[in-house]
């Protein structure tokens, strides 16, 4: 079946898809591919969208590969992909690391004990011997507490990516569909 919109509601729409994709952990699109300007590209969790912004929050370690590339070209490509519905939505924008402040301070207080753990651990990439979790041993397998947590703090920041275009795909039997928005601003594309 043909999706039949108008670039309004194709709007609307990725306004919706995006925002339910933050907060619904089960949503198709809450794990969209990240791809930095050094052509490297893993799955990250949507965090957060902010509607009037068309800003995306993800979390991550100030000390890991991304962080490096995203300070020295700060240009990304986030990819959401809807297998069931049939939907493709590919992000550009610019992104900063916030590792201070209270965006990233909110963020680390939100987050779960477990999750923010990962952030004891050893550098991301970091070679090892054997398979690892990179965790201390004290925490692996453990819910650690507040205290055990404040090293932490110091690794972890959030990914700002500011949405500068976004480019909605609908695969159909009858017809795809394609259109973009650049700077507020949509038209129809050949699929």
């Amino acid at each position: 079946m043909v999706m039949e919109l108008t670039l309004d509601e194709v709007r609307d729409y990725i306004v919706a898809r995006l925002d339910t994709a933050a907060h619904d952990r089960h949503s198709p699109m809450h794990t969209p591919v990240v791809a930095t300007s050094d052509a490297d590209a893993r799955i990250m969790v949507l965090r957060d969208f902010d509607k009037d912004s068309w800003t995306l929050r993800f979390h991550t370690d100030v000390r890991a590969p991304k962080a490096k590339a995203v300070e020295e070209d700060n240009r990304v490509g986030v990819l959401f992909y809807d297998r069931e519905g049939k939907v493709q939505i590919r992000c550009r924008g610019l992104a900063r690391l916030e590792s201070e402040g209270e965006t990233a301070q909110r963020a680390w207080e939100q987050s779960d004990t477990y999750a923010r753990r990962c952030y004891l651990g050893a550098p991301p990439g970091h070679s090892r011997a054997a398979p690892t979790s990179g965790l201390p041993d004290c925490i692996e397998g453990e819910r650690p507490t507040e205290y055990e947590l404040e090293p932490a703090r110091q690794n972890f920041a959030v990914l700002l990516v500011e949405v500068a275009s976004a480019d909605w795909y609908h695969l159909a039997h009858g017809g795809h569909r394609r259109a973009i928005f650049e700077n507020g601003e949509g038209r129809w594309l050949t699929p």
